[in-house]
């Protein structure tokens, strides 16, 4: 913070020098300038790459930094108090030195979808992201300027005092605001109408509203009741069909365009090739989080209809599946959790060695998955079965860490969360080991399948959640919103494999020349349902990428 902000005087009390006391809106103003200047560097980057600095361009830049001050001083102002001041404004100190370390490096946008993201984050998945780079930013950017609010001394005024110099301060916020808006109108005028995503990077005010959006759509809409659908779904036997046996494995981050079996250059697929797979090329994701894709693609909702609170308010595939009485469920998770979608089925978790028989160093591998899964099978043999795999497969950004060494074919490989600091190459080096290790993985359950093909109708689908950037434009990771996500954060993965008697009962031939087709997560409700043979009024024909007409 400035360093004159706080003043010694020359008087000493006691023999002791004493700091000379602020008061509210002084201490409230200097914060503001602090984020103005050093928790901004996102958004003015963005904006000089919009707006170069030029004649014509400078005035509103300038005004643009006079906006962001005095909305945050009116919105501060507005919430100060003797006991909210200094809270909050540690608290927004301390949060906007992460958000700033997250936006300059990984060019994350924060919003309610990543804020819910964040809050369904597991200690180790967050252990991944902690990097020296990031402790400076909160230390100096975060910490110290609010051990600075904390100490500094601060008057509070009579009453009267302090609530007209609230109005003053806030009035002079709305003069500034408005004056800024006037004499740059034209400007102004583009930049809400045509430059949107800009405003996502402002700091702290984004985050800010993003929690309140969060805390809406999540807490304060309403109570929550489950919905029931499909509460008429029945399977109708037929005597002479065998039972089916269907593992779906739901991938992480991993996108399409670096899949050999979709044309990459690099042969990540190696085994795969050999199982005659079916690849779907064209599939997009419902979101590009784990948080939003995963509930959303086994909800009965399209992308365009899903929101959270629809999402956790009704049932979902796994339930639909459930009423008919005939499909045994099991849901594996190597990831964090199942979104919520596993809520009403057995759920089981394979991050820790209790379950998962093969760990090291503190990382258990997704083909632990497939351990005791006969045991499973033979205890619901007179059933169908559907079992979900929750894979960790390309969980960033530490990508070095999702495959046992044996699998580090491409090198160099970025070795650091830190990915900012490594190179393109070594990036993607490391993102394509860990597909690698999927397509070893998926050939194992395949492998599973086969031992029952002769007494089941068997099928893996692999579907990802979301896409992954690997530093193109300088954005890695994933979580845009998904308007402006480019498409490695929404073009994902998904391919087929079919047991021999699951192939004579399916239209191969068509499937196969309908693979170019864009389909999406969308189809996944009524895929699966079609599957095992459901009749129920949800289940629509048109979407079942096996039965379609």
């Amino acid at each position: 913070m400035c360093t004159h902000v706080f003043r010694y005087n020359r008087k000493k009390i006691h023999g002791e020098v004493t700091i000379k006391p602020l008061t509210q809106t002084k201490l409230i103003v200097y914060t503001v300038l602090f984020l103005l200047l050093f928790d901004n560097y996102t958004f003015f980057k963005n904006t000089l790459a919009v707006y170069p600095l030029s004649i014509g361009n400078i005035g509103f830049l300038l005004s643009l930094g006079v906006v962001i001050f005095a909305l945050n001083l009116l919105l501060f102002t507005l919430l100060s108090s003797r006991y909210t001041t200094k809270p909050l404004l540690i608290i927004v100190l301390l949060v906007s030195a992460l958000t700033n370390y997250f936006m300059n490096s990984y060019h994350v946008v924060i919003d309610a979808d990543m804020i819910r993201n964040v809050m369904q984050t597991n200690l180790h998945e967050s252990a991944d992201l902690l990097t020296l780079k990031q402790v400076l930013y909160f230390l100096l950017l975060g910490l110290l300027p609010a051990i600075l609010v904390y100490k500094a001394p601060v008057i509070y005024r009579p009453l009267k005092t302090e609530l007209w110099a609230k109005v003053k301060t806030i009035l002079i916020s709305l003069v500034l605001i408005a004056l800024s808006l006037s004499l740059f109108s034209k400007h102004y005028t583009s930049f809400f109408r045509e430059h949107k995503p800009l405003r996502y990077s402002v700091n702290p005010t984004y985050w800010i509203y993003s929690i309140g959006k969060y805390i809406d759509t999540t807490y304060h809409s309403g109570p929550t009741t489950l919905r029931a659908i499909g509460t008429d779904a029945k399977i109708t036997d037929d005597a002479n069909s065998s039972k089916k046996l269907v593992i779906m494995v739901v991938g992480e981050a991993a996108r399409a365009d670096h899949f050999s079996l979709n044309g990459y250059r690099r042969e990540t697929n190696p085994l795969l090739k050999k199982e005659h797979v079916i690849d779907f090329g064209n599939v997009s994701s419902c979101g590009t989080s784990t948080a939003e894709s995963v509930p959303c693609m086994f909800s009965i909702f399209d992308r365009d209809d899903y929101s959270y609170k629809k999402g956790i308010s009704t049932e979902n595939v796994l339930d639909v599946l459930k009423h008919t009485g005939k499909v045994a469920l099991l849901w594996r998770d190597n990831n964090s959790d199942s979104k919520g979608v596993a809520l009403r089925i057995p759920y089981e978790n394979f991050k820790t060695p209790k379950h998962n028989p093969i760990c090291e160093n503190g990382e258990c591998r997704d083909e632990g998955m497939l351990a005791g899964l006969d045991k499973f099978i033979e205890k619901h043999k007179e059933k169908d079965i559907l079992i979900v795999l929750h894979q960790m497969g390309n969980h960033g950004p530490a990508y070095y860490k999702r495959y046992p060494k044996s699998f580090e074919k491409f090198t160099p490989v970025c070795t650091t969360s830190q990915v900012e600091q490594c190179t393109r190459e070594e990036i993607t080096n490391a993102y394509d080991n860990a597909i690698l290790y999927t397509d070893y993985f998926l050939s194992k359950t395949i492998d599973f399948l086969k031992k029952y093909d002769q007494t089941r109708q068997t099928a893996m689908l692999y579907m990802s959640d979301h896409g992954e950037s690997l530093g193109e434009n300088g954005v890695y990771l994933h979580g845009m919103p998904y308007f402006m996500a480019p498409d490695a954060q929404t073009h994902i993965a998904t391919l087929l494999w079919l047991g021999k008697k699951t192939a004579k009962a399916l239209d191969v031939p068509k499937i196969v020349k309908d693979t170019k087709r864009h389909y999406s997560q969308d189809n996944l409700f009524h895929t699966l349902l079609g599957f095992f043979g459901v009749k129920t009024k949800v289940y629509e024909k048109k979407m079942d990428i096996l039965h379609d007409d």
